[in-house]
C-alpha cells in the first residue's frame, strides 16, 4: 500500500472536491488516499476511502490571532492530516524549522497526522548541500514527534516541470531513512507518466502531488500506477 496525497493549494471548489471524491469512491485501490484542501473545504462530503487534510495550521491553540486556524478546529472539521513546513510556507512566510516543529506538535496533540515537508533549493543543490540541508530540516522539524509522515520535495522541482532523477530520489530517501522510520513521500512535479517509477524506488512510501491532483483525469493515473 502506498500513500498518495494531493495538495490543492489555493485551487478548487467544494463542488470540484465533491466531484473528485465521488470519482475516487468508485475505484478499486488499497492505497491510502489523501486530499489536502483550503480551510473552506475541510468540512466537505466525507468518504471512508479518501481522507481530507489541511495545508497549514496555527502554532497557537486559541487567542487573539486573526486569520489563524488551530489544530483543534481542523480536527473538529473531520480532517485527518495537516501539511506543515511546505516550501511555499517556508519561503513566502519565513517559517523556520522551529515554527514547523511547533505546528507539527500541535497537529499531533490534536489527534491528527502531520505531513512534514523538507527539501533543498536549487542553489543549495548546486552547492552540494542537499544532505546537510535535509538532515537539518528533518532533525529540527520533527523534534519530539512520535508519529508523522515526511515528504521530501526538492524546492527546485515544485511547479517547475523538473523532476529529480530516480537516482537522486533514491539517494535522498536512503539518507532520510537513516534519520527516521516515518513513511516517506516524494513530491515535485509528480504525474501519471512518472508516478509508477517513482513509487517503485526503495524507501519511497508514496507521493505528494500538486497540480496533477486537481482533476480526476490527472489524479487517477497516479493512483492506478501502483
Amino acid at each position: 500500500m502506498k500513500i498518495i496525497a494531493g495538495n490543492w493549494k489555493i485551487n478548487g471548489s467544494v463542488a470540484e472536491l465533491d466531484s473528485m471524491i465521488s470519482v475516487l469512491n468508485e475505484i478499486d485501490t488499497e492505497n491510502n488516499l489523501i486530499i489536502c484542501v483550503p480551510f473552506t473545504m475541510l468540512n466537505c462530503k466525507k468518504s471512508d476511502r479518501i481522507s481530507i487534510g489541511a495545508q497549514d495550521v496555527s502554532t497557537h491553540e486559541h487567542g487573539a490571532y486573526t486569520g489563524e486556524v488551530s489544530a483543534k478546529m481542523i480536527a473538529e472539521s473531520g480532517a485527518k492530516y495537516v501539511i506543515v513546513g511546505h516550501s511555499e510556507r517556508r519561503q513566502y512566510h519565513n517559517e523556520t524549522n522551529d515554527i514547523v516543529n511547533q505546528k507539527a506538535l500541535r497537529v499531533l496533540e490534536s489527534g491528527l497526522m502531520p505531513i512534514v515537508c523538507v527539501g533543498e533549493t536549487l542553489d543549495q543543490k548546486n552547492a552540494g548541500q542537499t544532505f546537510s540541508v535535509i538532515e537539518n530540516q528533518v532533525t529540527e522539524s520533527t523534534n519530539g514527534l512520535e508519529n508523522y509522515i515526511l515528504a521530501y520535495e526538492p524546492v527546485w522541482a515544485i511547479g517547475t516541470g523538473l523532476t529529480a532523477t530516480t537516482q537522486e530520489i533514491a539517494d535522498v530517501h536512503e539518507y532520510i531513512r537513516k534519520l527516521t522510520s516515518a513513511n516517506l513521500l516524494y513530491g515535485g512535479s509528480v504525474k501519471g507518466a512518472n508516478s509508477g517509477e517513482i513509487m517503485s524506488i526503495l524507501n519511497v512510501d508514496g507521493v505528494l502531488v500538486g497540480g496533477a491532483s486537481l482533476k480526476p483525469d490527472d489524479f487517477l493515473p497516479i493512483i492506478k500506477s501502483v
